[in-house]
C-alpha cells in the first residue's frame, strides 16, 4: 500500500489546516485496516493525531481532539485531516500512515502556520 499526503504548505493562524491522504494499492475499507495522521513538530518527536478505521470510526489524541476531525472519501480512496484554529506551534511535517501499528507511511508534507 502506498500513501501520499496533499494540501497547502502555509496556513494562517486561527484558520483550518486541511490535508488529504490518497491511498493506492489497497482500499481504505479493507477489513481491519486503520489509517493514521501523525506529525512531527520541529525539534520534537512523532505525535499521533488520530485514526480512522475501515468502518469509519475515529479516535483522536486527547490533547488535540477538540480541534481535530478525520474523515474519509471512499469513492476516491482518501482520508482527510482537519485541524482547526491552528497556531504557530502546529507547524510540523504531517504524515499519513496505515495500520494500528503504522507500517506504511506517506513521505510527509510540511505545513507552516504563519501570518
Amino acid at each position: 500500500v502506498e500513501l501520499q499526503e496533499s494540501g497547502p504548505g502555509l496556513v494562517k493562524p486561527s484558520q483550518t489546516l486541511s490535508l488529504a491522504c490518497t491511498v493506492s494499492g489497497g482500499s481504505i475499507t479493507t477489513n481491519y485496516y486503520y489509517w493514521n495522521w501523525i506529525r512531527q513538530c520541529p525539534g520534537k518527536g512523532l505525535e499521533w493525531i488520530g485514526i480512522i478505521s475501515y468502518r469509519g470510526n475515529t479516535y483522536y489524541n486527547p490533547t488535540l481532539e477538540s480541534r481535530t476531525s478525520i474523515s474519509r472519501d471512499t469513492s476516491n480512496n482518501q482520508f482527510s485531516l482537519q485541524l482547526m484554529s491552528v497556531r504557530p506551534e502546529d507547524t510540523a511535517v504531517y504524515y499519513c500512515a496505515a495500520g494500528l501499528v503504522p507500517f506504511g507511511w506517506g513521505p510527509g508534507t510540511q505545513v507552516t502556520v504563519s501570518s
